[in-house]
């Protein structure tokens, strides 16, 4: 079977190594940059080919020859690379976390016969298929809440992060309001608020604030309370406030001199380097994820907790392995035909299928992802 992965960054390259691994998959990664291909040569079962993913015609020859395509590019590209390999009728599994409303491609998907799971890493991702889960199985679903973040396992002065994936989509979750529902109505603030103390064995008290993480779920689920929170050691989000305030996120160019550029554009260059993993460094990755409804007459209350961190036999990130390996998985799943529902699919909707919960924990045990949960009775 002919897997195309479209963008090979630090994620994309670890779904692409890890699909290759084991023969069973034909893979092949495309990426606008040689150098970023170059990392992958020689890694058995994995071809590589330049492309420039923002142009149509080159995702369209991308995924000529796929039976089933991985999707890893900026969140800036996913919606409308999306549309392409709906349009060119494959199935495909897409971690790029478009800020787009990806239901707008729904009735193309279903007319092509597309299979196209979005959000599919560790969250969004498997944080909604553990709200997909208890939805389906428990009489009533109360409350979903989540914390998450991928750190740097040794905070540095001055931002005491590290980013994994685009900077540009990091600052996105720094701008972009931050949806939520309380009461059962849905609640729209700035993100980077309501910030609040959240301890971790092993990893200490971390920070967390607002962003937009809850995603389809505000659309998906019935909940009265739900919402999401970004995770990052203590001062990184009073930093990037001081950074909003000033302007430095405007994405309205202004003149200097005889230039005219956006703020954002400099900032998220001039960070890419501050923020990139320097060779060795170690990541964390964390997540919380409480859900609690009804089943049976009694009140119920999950709590899932995970803790992942860099692998050092294999150089790659928590962050690539919890995102990249939920993705693989779901791959997996496709081709296993565990799931198969033409149309847009948010990973709550795999939380129905007690064979893709199965198959999900199966893949994270064997790559040593280990999520733990802790059942009380309210």
């Amino acid at each position: 079977m002919k897997v195309s992965v479209l963008g090979a960054g630090l994620v994309g390259s670890a779904i692409a190594k890890d699909l290759a691994a084991g023969g069973r998959f034909d893979v092949t990664a495309f990426d606008v940059s040689g150098d970023v291909l170059g990392r992958l040569e020689g890694v058995s079962g994995l071809k590589t080919r330049v492309a420039d993913l923002s142009d149509p015609a080159a995702v369209q020859g991308a995924v000529a020859e796929a039976d089933l395509v991985a999707l890893a590019v900026p969140g800036f590209m996913g919606f409308a690379t999306l549309r392409e390999v709906i349009e060119a009728g494959r199935d495909v599994v897409d971690i790029s976390f478009f800020p787009e409303d990806p239901f707008d491609l729904d009735d193309l998907a279903r007319e092509k016969g597309v299979t196209a799971i979005v959000d599919a890493g560790v969250a969004p991702g498997f944080c909604n298929v553990i709200a997909g889960r208890a939805d389906t199985r428990w009489d009533r679903l109360d409350r979903y809440l989540c914390y998450v973040g991928g750190l740097p396992q040794e905070p540095e002065w001055p931002y005491g992060y590290r980013s994994v994936f685009s900077p540009i989509d990091v600052l996105e979750e720094y701008t972009r309001p931050a949806r939520f529902v309380e009461n059962g109505e849905l609640v729209v603030a700035a993100a980077l608020t309501d910030r609040e103390p959240v301890d971790f064995d092993g990893v200490g008290t971390l920070e967390a604030f607002n962003t937009d993480g809850l995603r389809t779920l505000a659309d998906t689920l019935e909940a009265p309370e739900m919402k999401e929170k970004t995770l990052r050691w203590p001062g990184h989000a009073e930093l990037m406030k001081v950074f909003r305030r000033t302007g430095f996120f405007g994405k309205d160019p202004i003149r200097i001199g005889s230039v005219e550029v956006a703020p954002i554009d400099v900032v998220s260059t001039l960070l890419f380097d501050a923020w990139r993993m320097r060779p060795g460094e170690e990541d964390v990755t964390v997540m919380r994820v409480v859900v609690e409804g009804e089943s049976a007459g009694r009140g119920l209350r999950e709590t899932w907790d995970l803790v992942d961190r860099y692998d050092r036999a294999t150089r790659t990130t928590s962050m690539a392995r919890t995102t990249g390996y939920t993705c693989t998985a779901i791959v997996r799943m496709l081709a296993d035909g565990i799931y198969r529902v033409p149309g847009i699919s948010p990973p709550e909707f795999l939380g129905r299928s007690e064979a893709c919960w199965d198959a999900l924990l199966a893949d994270y045990r064997e790559r040593g992802i280990i999520p733990s949960v802790r059942t009380e009775t309210l």
